[in-house]
């Protein structure tokens, strides 16, 4: 009897860990690994405060647990269970992530391209190794999402000077060009008018790496 009982246990405790997210403002379609649930919490609380449709993002798994560094592979979000201990200065970090599943799982060659000339850049992700975060034009829209679709002073990507990622393009700007990139027709008129004047648009600022950002690894 005690055997079956601590079987039974352990299976619950496995669907436990592997959890679907509830819904949220923000939307999104995800599974938890790991975390408690206030952990899980800051998760949902990051996608709901985004103005972003996560819903276009197929499946993702979150995995939280000791990473030492939050990162991103297709399908897949690692989150430092630290961070999220945190609270709402982890939602930028939740934000940028689901920002490269966007790019990873949604995003395709002509739409990065486009974004590459506006964002700049000397690679798109990680394609030339070896340089600086903020010289590649993945990590400039990720932050750029994180931070233009949650513009608030409780956003720890707030762009404080012209080198911030978060601060290549202004962020309706930047709204504006995604979502007609990704077939918003309110917008794609106003993103068509800016791919059409980028040629003339003033360079956009070098981007550097900003201490409220966890550096990241691929």
């Amino acid at each position: 009897m005690i055997s079956r009982l601590t079987s039974l246990l352990a299976a619950l405790a496995a669907v436990a860990v592997l959890a679907p997210a509830g819904a949220s403002a923000g939307g999104g379609d995800y599974a938890f690994t790991g975390g408690t649930p206030r952990q899980q919490a800051q998760v949902t609380g990051a996608l709901a405060a985004s103005s972003f449709d996560w819903g276009i993002v197929p499946r993702v798994t979150v995995h939280i647990g000791q990473y030492g560094v939050s990162h991103s592979t297709p399908g897949h979000v690692y989150l430092d269970a630290r961070l999220l201990d945190a609270g709402t200065f982890s939602w930028a970090t939740v934000l940028d992530e689901w920002a490269h599943q966007l790019d990873f799982l949604v995003l395709g060659p002509a739409q990065r391209a486009v974004l590459a000339e506006r964002l700049g850049g000397a690679a798109w992700c990680y394609e030339v190794p070896g340089l600086a975060h903020g010289a590649y034009g993945c990590e400039r829209f990720s932050s750029m999402v994180a931070w233009a679709y949650w513009p608030s002073p409780d956003n720890a990507y707030r762009p404080r000077g012209p080198s911030d990622e978060s601060a290549t393009l202004p962020a309706d700007e930047f709204r504006a060009l995604l979502d007609g990139l990704l077939g918003r027709p309110r917008l794609a008129a106003s993103a068509a008018a800016i791919r059409t004047t980028s040629s003339a648009a003033a360079k956009p600022a070098k981007a550097a790496k900003r201490v409220a950002k966890p550096a990241k690894r691929r």
